[in-house]
């Protein structure tokens, strides 16, 4: 039923197998893979914070160990008691001891007997002669006084210390009441439990090699006092030694320290040597796992994986006939409608491509097809591509100039409809709003022509002149201007009148087309809420601080407004429009007066304050024979760059 007697459905069959099946397993692989990376990424980053656990674990109990032996030396017990007293008080002390797994002695440096013992063995390893000072200033003794050595196993030793990892041998001194030493305790202790970590743990188990590449301890007890050279993997193990004493913490793979020359994954870290002979030395702190313990998650998803591929395959399998049969009958329609065209000498255009008579029917009609396209197609792109310039200069244009001129446009149009559809009181008030009409029109004409030479801004072609103005005067007329908008989106306009009364050194037209656009955008960016318009003197400058309770700007995008064109997303355009040129023009407009203007947001939701910097008047010297502004002595020390934001404390 699937096949048929169509050469296309077996052809379209096979290739869909063969294609199918090569990138379902490949999937699968690059799957396995991935969760394998994932695994051993996690056992290298635990296997070293675990090296460094250990690593401090080690280091604290050596410091908890000379403290409990500084405070016995110095008991009155063992310096004036009787040897059953000093027996009983080593057994307690014993029992106290952070490990199971050592022994207290204490031995008579005069007779080398010992006076009391806690171990199985009658002896005690030897240690050098003269250690300490045969009489001491001191009545207590320091820390620098213990003296430890490392006890690697031997046939005389304790056998329970000998059994265990990294045996060491505190040694500290007891002087008596006149300060003569008298006694030396000696502790053999194993801070490290031979027995190995379980298989599913990442702890790992420890191995410590010293600086000269001796094993000091293992988990299996022949590799202990063997050296990494002896071992197979000896290259990796002096490297890893190597970066672990020059303090770094990391991870490596070997193959030959584990009893079963498995493959291990080891994380290092190291700690300056205990060892009272091995000064100014480090020993490295492995923790070392089997790769297969880190793995072992992934048999259970190898089984899952390959019960996944059968299935898929199987799946995959009766998808593949279904959709080879529908794939061939639309096809077979096709060509039977392709070949029902009367289209001259389309035989000769395509040569047969290959031994599939339906196939080469088929490609014989569609490249005739496709030659007709062809032709029309790059008609269609012609005309496609002169509209899409078209377009784009019909879009630049407007978003050029829209923005600038709607603010006094709609200021225009709105005082022409009061007074046109006769909402005024009297002739006065009509005329009143005539004449605010007159100076947005002014105004307009004065935006227009900024606008057309933003060139000339850029190019540093545009001048300004600057005089002292009064600063209540402009901000009556911008106000007087945006009026309408603000009454017709009911917002609340607040005006801090307080310190109006300054005069100011500015352009009066370019100031107030300034003021203009930033209260245009105050209004047009608030739905509701209040405007709030403040001036005060900051270290010789008049701010004038425009804050709106408005949809507010992200802190990441609020750098980008000061730059030509760029408005904050798409969203927002659609919405509000504008072109981005208002507060790029006004950026460059203020600096030219010798001030400047910022903007901030807390955020979306959360308004906008833009404040406008200028000099006052009174900070500026001019020339008396011209009036002109002397740049050279202006009072205040200024910079800013284009595109960057000028703060003022």
């Amino acid at each position: 039923m699937f096949f048929g007697s169509s050469s296309f459905r077996r052809i379209l069959l096979s290739r869909l197998l063969l294609v199918t099946v090569p990138v379902l397993l490949l999937g699968v692989y690059i799957t396995y893979r991935k969760a394998r990376s994932v695994f051993l990424e996690t056992s290298r980053q635990n296997l070293t914070k675990s090296a460094v656990r250990k690593a401090e674990g080690i280091q604290e109990s050596i410091a908890a160990i000379k403290s409990i032996l500084i405070s016995t030396s110095d008991t009155v017990v063992l310096k004036s008691g009787s040897s059953p007293q000093k027996q009983i008080f080593l057994e307690a002390l014993s029992r106290e001891m952070p490990s199971d797994n050592q022994c207290l002695q204490l031995i008579d440096l005069a007779t080398h007997q010992l006076v009391g013992n806690t171990c199985k063995n009658q002896t005690t390893p030897p240690f050098p002669p003269n250690i300490w000072a045969k009489t001491s200033p001191y009545l207590i003794t320091k820390a620098a006084d213990i003296y430890i050595q490392n006890l690697l196993p031997a046939p005389g030793m304790e056998p329970l210390i000998n059994s265990r990892r990294l045996p060491l041998q505190f040694l500290a001194p007891v002087y008596d009441d006149l300060g003569k030493l008298k006694y030396a305790i000696s502790l053999q202790i194993s801070l490290i439990d031979r027995r190995k970590k379980a298989s599913t743990s990442l702890e790992g188990y420890p191995v410590i090699i010293n600086e000269n590449g001796v094993i000091l301890a293992h988990p299996y007890i022949e590799k202990v006092g063997t050296n990494i050279q002896q071992q197979a993997d000896a290259t990796r193990l002096e490297s890893l030694v190597k970066n672990a004493i020059a303090g770094n913490e990391n991870f490596l793979h070997l193959f030959s320290l584990d009893k079963d020359n498995v493959e291990l994954i080891a994380g290092y870290s190291s700690i300056a040597s205990p060892i009272t002979r091995e000064k100014n030395k480090k020993w490295a702190i492995l923790s070392i796992t089997p790769i297969d313990t880190t793995l072992a998650p992934l048999r259970e998803i190898r089984r899952i994986l390959l019960y996944m591929v059968l299935t898929l395959m199987g799946a995959t399998l009766l998808a593949i006939l279904i959709i080879a049969h529908e794939l061939a009958r639309p096809i077979e329609k096709l060509r039977d409608y392709a070949l029902s065209q009367n289209y001259p000498n389309s035989e000769d255009n395509v040569p047969p491509l290959s031994n599939i008579r339906e196939l080469n029917q088929l490609t014989a009609s569609v490249q005739e097809m496709l030659n007709h396209l062809k032709a029309w197609g790059k008609e269609i792109e012609s005309s496609w591509q002169e509209a899409q310039n078209a377009n784009k200069l019909k879009t630049e244009f407007l978003a050029t100039t829209s923005h600038e001129l709607r603010t006094p446009l709609n200021g225009i149009i709105n005082c022409i409809r009061i007074v046109k559809d006769d909402y005024c009181d009297s002739k006065e008030e009509a005329d009143d709003f005539l004449q605010k009409a007159d100076d947005a029109a002014i105004h307009l004409l004065g935006i227009i022509n900024d606008i057309l030479e933003v060139s000339r801004i850029e190019s540093g072609k545009l001048s300004v002149t600057c005089e002292p103005i009064e600063l209540k005067r402009i901000l009556k007329e911008v106000i007087n201007i945006q009026l309408i908008q603000i009454k017709k989106k009911q917002l609340q306009l607040i005006l801090d009148g307080q310190q109006n009364d300054l005069t100011i050194y500015a352009d009066p037209a370019k100031l107030k087309q300034v003021l203009i656009n930033v209260l245009g955008n105050a209004i047009k960016f608030t739905e509701s809420g209040s405007i709030n318009i403040s001036t005060y003197v900051r270290e010789a400058r008049v701010i004038i601080s425009v804050k709106d309770t408005g949809i507010g700007i992200e802190p990441r995008d609020q750098p980008k407004l000061f730059r030509p064109f760029v408005m904050i997303d798409g969203s927002t355009t659609r919405r509000f429009g504008g072109t981005g040129l208002g507060l790029a023009i006004s950026k460059n407009l203020m600096q030219m007066m010798m001030g400047d203007i910022t903007l901030f947001s807390n955020g979306i939701g959360q308004g906008t304050t833009v404040e406008i910097i200028i000099p006052l008047a009174e900070t500026i010297k001019t020339n008396p024979e011209n009036g002109q502004v002397k740049k050279s002595d202006y009072l205040l020390s200024y910079s800013s760059k284009e595109g960057t934001d000028t703060t003022f404390p």
